[in-house]
C-alpha cells in the first residue's frame, strides 16, 4: 500500500501571494468606492496619540469598527505608500467610510477635532488660553475676537467684551477652527440656551437681558449648593429694590483680576466700576459666563424677603431678613465651627462680604 502523502503546510510564496491577493482585493475595494464594511456611517470617535506608529492606529481603527482589519488595511497603507504619514490627535470618523477616506483623513488631519470645556462662572480671561491651547491660535486673535462690534451691537451689549455670553458648555471644534468662529459657536449656544419666552419676564423685573446675565454672573460665583440659586438672587433683587449696595464679594475678585477668593477688608477700597461695595447697583457687566441654571434663578428668584446670608463651612448659606438676625446668624456659624476663636463681634470679620452690611 502506498503510503498516505503528508499534509503540507503554506509555503513562503503561497503567503506572499495570499498577502499580494488582500491588498489587491483591499484595493479593488477602494477603487469601486465601496466601504470598508456595510454599516449605516455611525460616528466614531478616536484618539490617535503622538508618536503612535501606523499599525497602532490601524488597531484603534478596528477595534472601534472603522476597518474590518487591520493587518488588510496596513498592508493597503503600505501599498499605497501613505503607512508612515499620520497625523496625531482626536477623530471623529464613520463606520462606513471607504478605506481611502480613512488614509486620507489620517495623511491631511480630515476629522481631527478639538474637544474644550468651559465650566460655569469662567471669565474671557480664563477661557482664553484653554482656548488659544486647544485651537493652536494665538491668544491676541481671541482677544479681538470677544470684542467684535458687531456681535456686540446684535447683542445689545454696553461692555466692551462678550463677558458672560461664551456660554459654558463643552465644545468640539473642527481642526483649524478660527478664533472668530469658535467665539461665534460659543455665543450661538448662549442664544440656543436663552428661552424665548425670558424675554416676556423682563419688563416686570424692570430690567434688561443684560442685567440679568449680570446678575446670573454672580449668582454664579456665589453659590455651592444649585438649590440656592433662586435664594441667592432674590437677596441681591431685594437689595436693588430698596436701593441697598450689592457687596458681593464675586463682584471685588474679578475688579482685582483675580480668581475667587478670601476678600479683605484692605480688598473694599480697589477703585472699579465693578466693585458694589463702592458703587450701588449691578455692575457694568458679566463678572464670568452663567450656566442656564443661573439665569433661570436670577429670571424666577425665589419669593422670600431675605436681604442678607452668611456662608457656612459646608458651602450652605444662613439667609436673613434683617441685620440683627444677620448678626446672629453669623454668629451661630461661627460658633459651629470654631467656637474657641470666634470674635466677640462678628461685624469684625475678615470676609465682610459675607456680613451684607447695608
Amino acid at each position: 500500500m502506498t503510503p498516505a502523502e503528508p499534509k503540507r503546510g503554506p509555503t513562503t510564496r503561497g503567503l506572499v501571494t495570499a498577502a499580494a491577493a488582500a491588498v489587491l482585493l483591499a484595493f479593488a475595494w477602494v477603487v469601486i468606492g465601496l466601504p470598508v464594511n456595510l454599516r449605516r456611517g455611525n460616528e466614531v470617535r478616536l484618539f490617535i496619540r503622538k508618536g503612535s506608529s501606523f499599525r497602532e492606529a490601524a488597531d484603534s481603527l478596528a477595534a472601534n469598527g472603522v476597518v474590518a482589519s487591520a493587518r488588510l488595511f496596513s498592508l493597503y497603507a503600505r501599498a499605497r505608500g501613505t503607512d508612515r504619514s499620520l497625523r496625531w490627535g482626536t477623530y471623529v470618523l464613520r463606520d462606513a467610510m471607504s478605506w481611502e477616506q480613512v488614509l486620507q483623513s489620517l495623511r491631511l488631519g480630515r476629522g481631527v477635532v478639538h474637544t474644550v470645556t468651559v465650566p460655569e462662572g469662567w471669565t474671557i480671561a480664563q477661557i482664553t488660553p484653554v482656548l488659544a491651547d486647544a485651537l493652536d491660535l494665538p491668544p491676541d486673535s481671541i482677544s479681538a475676537a470677544v470684542r467684535d462690534t458687531a456681535t456686540l451691537h446684535r447683542l445689545d451689549i454696553p461692555t466692551p467684551t462678550l463677558e458672560g455670553y461664551l456660554f459654558p458648555d463643552t465644545y468640539t471644534f473642527a481642526d483649524r477652527t478660527t478664533a472668530r468662529d469658535a467665539v461665534r459657536t460659543m455665543v450661538e449656544r448662549f442664544e440656543q440656551v436663552w428661552v424665548p419666552q425670558w424675554d416676556s419676564l423682563l419688563p416686570r423685573m424692570k430690567l434688561k437681558r443684560h442685567d440679568i446675565v449680570t446678575l446670573a454672573s454672580i449668582v454664579e460665583r456665589e453659590v455651592r449648593r444649585g438649590e440656592e440659586r433662586p435664594l441667592v438672587a432674590a437677596v441681591y433683587l431685594n437689595r436693588l429694590r430698596v436701593g441697598m449696595a450689592l457687596q458681593a464679594d464675586p463682584t471685588v475678585d474679578y475688579a482685582m483680576g483675580r480668581r475667587p477668593g478670601r476678600v479683605l477688608f484692605s480688598d473694599l477700597r480697589v477703585k472699579s466700576p465693578y466693585n458694589t461695595y463702592l458703587h450701588p447697583g449691578l455692575p457694568p457687566g458679566p463678572i464670568g459666563s452663567p450656566g442656564a441654571a443661573s439665569l433661570e434663578a436670577s429670571l424666577k428668584p425665589a419669593k422670600v424677603p431675605y436681604r442678607f446670608f452668611v456662608a457656612a463651612p459646608d458651602g450652605h448659606h444662613e439667609f436673613r431678613r434683617t441685620y440683627a438676625e444677620h448678626l446672629e446668624a453669623i454668629r451661630m456659624v461661627r460658633q459651629r465651627t470654631a467656637p474657641d476663636s470666634a470674635p466677640a463681634d462678628p461685624s469684625k470679620a475678615t470676609t465682610p462680604s459675607r456680613l451684607k452690611v447695608p
